[in-house]
């Protein structure tokens, strides 16, 4: 079977034409090609994006063109499917055109035709902002037949307003870019839409655009270091611990997944992410997991499991979950909800500010009339744009926030200060009063380090008002400081980086991205050495805490949203291994710590937690037995391991043992279980692409 032949069969799969011996077919072909999963994957996310695009009307010449070919040849289509088809390719061409500054800056009518230039620039990972064109192959627009993997597109000849944001993952599904590039007429330069460079006076943008070509860079193309300005914060791996040395290891959970989907950015650009940018847990906690619902009276229940470890044979894998309970939708507290954007110039592309209107607007039409939405922005200064407002006035915050436009410094202090005084002002007792931080973290105006930033949010805490962090885009992405903030405020981090993870943050895990059910949640594990000589915290290293911490209930820690899954792995060496971990001499002034009794306990579990408006911690405790440690990880603890292996593969780790791709995808492959949107099968795509594309040291890009 041909490529076009399959992809046209899996194509009427998705839409529900095809007859039982097709389906059947389509079924054989996703289970063995993998190419062919994503490709499903790829077309079920443009279902999706689409679905919140207006429709655009085409020219006639536009309706008869495609009308023709549709006519031609292979499945033919129903008689308004062509008009779908239509209204599809209009919308990916759209994307790549409406580059935000010039939808603003109000060109009137019809502008010079675009041209696409099909060959990319010689030497793919040169900086966008400096590279010249190879030569290339320049054809009209209205004449182009192919982009990559020859996909169609017919592109209109003027700019439609408002539609830049409609999703990267409709042009990768068609393999365009998602996105632009522009070429400077008179300079010869290619301008990423995320440089800073090019096209921010009014004036110059409409004279640069009327003679703009669009540059579809091929797959893959990114930005070296040396044109990127990514920061992550360092990572060390945690390493293996003697019993005997410290019995005792504490940290505090975390739910934040934004290492997960900026890891997914990355590989599905054929780029392995920067080893800084892979956090394990995120991975791990980015899947939802079985574990039983939590007792009546208690927020979350605690699920202990434990196997040889798949990796390593000789050691042993201990995973740790925790499910918070699920209140019932009509016992949800009303929410005071401020939406706090950066709308600066690092804004002005569009997977920031355009993607983040749509996500905002998704989440608002899930908000019930008890809630409210304020607005504040921030630019080169803070600024209120939207009083608090009921989610019974949809259009009315739907049209605030469409009227957001970027441009300026970032003033994200101000901004901070100023969001918290809005719901402070707007505070509803007993309520859920959060603020929503959406922005790509650049802040440089006014209050900007990272340290300066954690101590405002230190002390608006104080007032009971939550924070979460949704990071956008790429090329300036402050990863390491959105993460430190959110962990401050009480809070989770997100990273958004297409409509489809919108729309799981915003809309289908609303209640655990809304609702905390309980805050300050650690955890300590005490282990027996008569069992366990030397353990090892898979991730968690920047939520580490002193032992002393886990009873000091002024010690911030991490916060649970309604029916989020929270799960950890420790690896555990046995207590009869010969294997030694580093070694110090003798204390003069100390006796040696003598193993305990020998007892079928392998080690206890504490945790302890606060109720979302108290301040006193509660205790749960659990002990592990060896009769509970397992030949193989199997179902969720196998799926949970076999992210953590990939994570170690990804940052190249140490103690990563036997770890290998064809082992991950094994163990991966068989644990999918139930998938009700996809993201387990994604989560095997980009294993593949990650297996296909790691040369030897992982061809990592390192950021500052």
């Amino acid at each position: 079977m041909t490529t076009e032949n399959w992809k046209m069969l899996i194509s009427a799969f998705a839409d529900g034409e095809t007859t039982p011996e097709e389906t059947a077919q389509v079924e054989r072909l996703l289970q063995e090609r993998p190419e062919c999963r994503k490709y499903l994957s790829e077309l079920r996310s443009v279902s999706d994006a689409l679905g919140n695009v207006p429709e655009e009307p085409l020219s006639p010449d536009c309706e008869s063109d495609i009308l023709n070919r549709t006519q031609t040849g292979g499945r033919h289509m129903k008689p308004n499917q062509w008009k779908i088809a239509a209204g599809a390719l209009a919308t990916i061409v759209v994307v790549v055109l409406a580059y935000n500054n010039y939808v603003n800056i109000g060109l009137p009518g019809p502008v010079a035709q675009p041209q696409i230039v099909v060959t990319p620039p010689t030497g793919g990972n040169q900086t966008p902002a400096v590279a010249q064109p190879s030569t290339p192959t320049v054809v009209p627009a209205a004449q182009e037949k192919g982009i990559e993997r020859k996909a169609e597109a017919v592109l209109s000849g003027h700019i439609v307003r408002g539609v830049q944001d409609r999703l990267r993952s409709a042009a990768d599904s068609v393999g365009v870019q998602y996105e632009p590039y522009y070429m400077n007429s008179s300079s010869g330069a290619l301008v990423s839409a995320s440089t800073k460079s090019g096209y921010y006076d009014a004036s110059a943008s409409r004279q640069a655009f009327r003679s703009a070509e669009i540059i579809i860079p091929p797959s893959g193309y990114y930005q070296t270091a040396e044109g990127n300005t990514e920061e992550y914060a360092g990572i060390r791996d945690n390493a293996f611990k003697m019993v005997l040395d410290e019995a005792l290891s504490t940290f505090s959970i975390d739910v934040d997944t934004a290492s997960y989907s900026n890891l997914r950015r990355f590989l599905t650009n054929n780029q392995m992410p920067p080893k800084d940018a892979v956090r394990i847990e995120e991975m791990i906690n980015y899947f939802s997991y079985d574990y039983p619902k939590p007792e009546t009276g208690e927020p979350f229940s605690v699920t202990t499991n434990m196997a040889v470890c798949p990796w390593n044979t000789g050691h042993q894998l201990l995973m740790v979950g925790l499910k918070g309970k699920t209140p019932e939708a009509t016992n949800l507290p009303p929410s005071n909800l401020v939406f706090l954007i950066d709308s600066s110039g690092s804004m002005n592309t569009s997977d920031k500010l355009p993607l983040l209107r749509e996500g905002f607007k998704m989440m608002v039409r899930q908000l019930r009339p008890e809630d409210k939405v304020s607005i504040v922005v921030y630019a080169g200064s803070a600024g209120k744009v939207l009083e608090p407002t009921s989610g019974a006035e949809k259009d009315k915050i739907i049209a605030a926030l469409d009227a957001l436009n970027a441009g300026g410094s970032t003033a994200g202090g101000a901004g901070i200060q100023l969001a918290y005084q809005t719901a402070k002002e707007a505070f509803i007792e007993g309520g859920n009063n959060r603020v929503i931080l959406a922005t790509d973290g650049d802040f440089n105006v006014g209050v900007s380090s990272t340290s300066e930033l954690e101590r405002i949010i230190e002390e608006k805490r104080q007032d009971g008002i939550f924070l979460t962090v949704l990071g956008f885009g790429q090329g300036n992405l402050k990863d390491g400081r959105m993460e430190s903030i959110a962990d401050k405020g009480n809070g989770n981090y997100y990273y958004i980086d297409g409509i489809k993870e919108a729309r799981k943050v915003l809309v289908t895990e609303l209640g655990s991205t809304l609702f905390t059910i309980a805050k300050d949640v650690k955890i300590q594990i005490e282990f027996n050495p008569g069992a366990v000589k030397a353990y090892r915290l898979i991730g968690y290293e920047n939520r580490m805490l002193a032992k002393e911490d886990f009873n000091d209930d002024k010690k911030d820690a991490g916060e649970i949203g309604a029916g989020h899954t929270v799960t950890a792995l420790y690896e555990i060496v046995p207590a009869d291994s010969e294997e030694t971990f580093g070694s110090v001499d003798a204390l003069k002034y100390q006796k040696p710590a003598a193993a305990v009794v020998e007892s079928d306990e392998i080690l206890a579990v504490k945790l302890r937690y606060k109720e979302p408006n108290e301040d006193t911690s509660k205790l749960i405790e659990k002990v592990v037995r060896k009769t509970e440690i397992k030949d193989v990880p199997t179902g969720d603890f196998a799926w949970a391991a076999s992210i953590a292996e990939f994570g170690m593969l990804l940052r190249d780790s140490e103690h990563k043992g036997q770890s290998s791709y064809e082992d991950v995808l094994k163990r991966a492959k068989a644990n999918v279980g139930e998938d009700k949107f996809g993201f387990r099968e994604e989560f095997v795509t980009l294993v593949e692409t990650a297996q296909g594309i790691a040369p030897a040291g992982n061809g990592q890009i390192n950021f500052k």
